[in-house]
């Protein structure tokens, strides 16, 4: 059986739909944070307290200090969402203009400064494998990722085409200790917290 280009479209279209009314119906039902990927449903159970969460609150605090005060870093919902390419993410920490926030719904991707993530330990690989092509995928142009395993992390830059759609061309890794730039501002990550059990990953 073929099927049309359009008739594609509008499956995928709907696809996308029933899987975005299920993750909204499961928020503050079901611990953890749902997120509509190109591969579908990511549950992650993100621990409400300890590294994970502390590392945000420094993050967030780090750049309001060097940040002017026409941007935020915005931590909760809502979700940055491009349904014409079926993802919906919520990052941990969204860089964006205070002006840009006052919408109905999802953010644009593309008005977000930058994305964060702080790697979560029951799931690493949605934030170093699906959110590093998902990011590129809905024009988020700088995407910058913590470890809490093992005190590094990246920061990636320059969307360019590639033969299976936009993907980040530059990476800049680092270590816990260095100064890295996100975007337009420099922070320290010195003093970041790491998961206890860190030393046997």
């Amino acid at each position: 059986m073929t099927i049309a280009p359009n008739d594609s479209r509008q499956t995928a279209s709907f696809r996308y739909r029933a899987m975005r009314d299920f993750v909204q119906s499961m928020d503050d039902t079901v611990p953890g944070k749902f997120e509509v990927t190109k591969g579908g449903i990511v549950h992650d159970m993100v621990a409400p307290v300890g590294p994970h969460e502390l590392t945000t609150v420094h993050l967030r605090r780090r750049l309001e200090k060097v940040m002017p005060e026409e941007m935020v870093s915005h931590t909760g919902e809502p979700d940055v969402e491009d349904a014409s390419e079926g993802i919906m993410r919520r990052p941990d920490v969204m860089v964006i203009a205070l002006a840009d926030m006052d919408v109905p719904g999802s953010f644009d991707p593309r008005t977000l400064f930058a994305a964060i993530e702080v790697v979560s330990r029951s799931n690493p690989d949605n934030d170093w494998v699906g959110k590093v092509r998902d990011y590129a995928l809905i024009g988020v142009p700088v995407y910058a990722v913590f470890d809490p395993r093992t005190g590094t992390g990246a920061v990636l830059t320059d969307i360019h085409p590639t033969p299976d759609g936009p993907r980040y061309a530059t990476r800049k890794d680092f270590v816990y200790g260095e100064d890295v730039t996100i975007a337009e501002w420099t922070i320290p990550t010195d003093g970041l917290p790491r998961y206890k059990d860190a030393k046997a990953l």
